[in-house]
């Protein structure tokens, strides 16, 4: 439920939570985005971790999330709350124009992908579609995941490179996704070869410049 009636004429604003590290920027947006008449922010959160338990306490219409954040990302936080809480629409922002990140965030249900770089009546515009149902894409970060292909890694193959950073051992990313070292060498070969890198430290580079990770 998105807009209850609290009076005659009148409607609830759309309750917004707001993910944002940068403390100067969160204040700046929210005082922005209050300044809207239909809109309110009605939490404030600097890493990902925060997103969810937050979310499923204040139950927002709208969830405006950046993508690099301390903890877990905004988009594995979307992917929770498509689960947890699918009557939130997702909105991310991002100073990033790497092509993987849309498609990841249309993958786990995002319904809007915004550049930062863009003014707040914009992004005030975008929380409005999305939650009449509507998409909003970035046309020139639509332009670019469009020219970059679709990302050729699995999800499991995304899922043990991430498991490796950090020096992280076949044995140690075995043992965290339940798979028997055999096979998490064969992802990892895998995934070596469709970046055409030379080991997996440069294969997991590889793909987090591309916002494959």
């Amino acid at each position: 439920m998105t807009a209850a009636l609290v009076g005659a004429g009148s409607t609830a604003p759309i309750k917004i939570l707001l993910a944002e590290d940068q403390g100067m920027m969160r204040g700046a947006l929210a005082l922005l985005l209050d300044l809207e008449e239909d809109m309110e922010v009605v939490a404030q959160v600097a890493t990902g971790d925060e997103i969810v338990p937050v979310a499923l306490r204040i139950r927002p219409d709208v969830a405006v999330l950046d993508i690099e954040l301390p903890g877990r990302t905004g988009l594995d936080a979307a992917a929770e709350l498509r689960i947890q809480l699918p009557d939130c629409k997702v909105l991310i922002v991002t100073t990033f124009s790497r092509p993987g990140y849309l498609r990841r965030a249309m993958e786990v249900g995002a319904m809007g992908f915004l550049s930062k770089d863009g003014p707040v009546d914009q992004l005030a515009a975008a929380i409005r579609r999305v939650l009449n149902g509507e998409s909003v894409i970035d046309p020139a970060l639509a332009a670019a995941a469009l020219s970059a292909g679709p990302i050729p890694l699995t999800a499991r193959e995304r899922e043990v490179l991430e498991a490796g950073r950090g020096g992280a051992t076949v044995a140690d990313i075995a043992v965290k996704l339940w798979l028997s070292e055999s096979t998490v060498r064969n992802y990892l070969s895998s995934a070596i070869g469709k970046t055409g890198a030379r080991n997996r430290t440069e294969a997991a580079r590889i793909a987090d410049e591309r916002g494959w990770l």
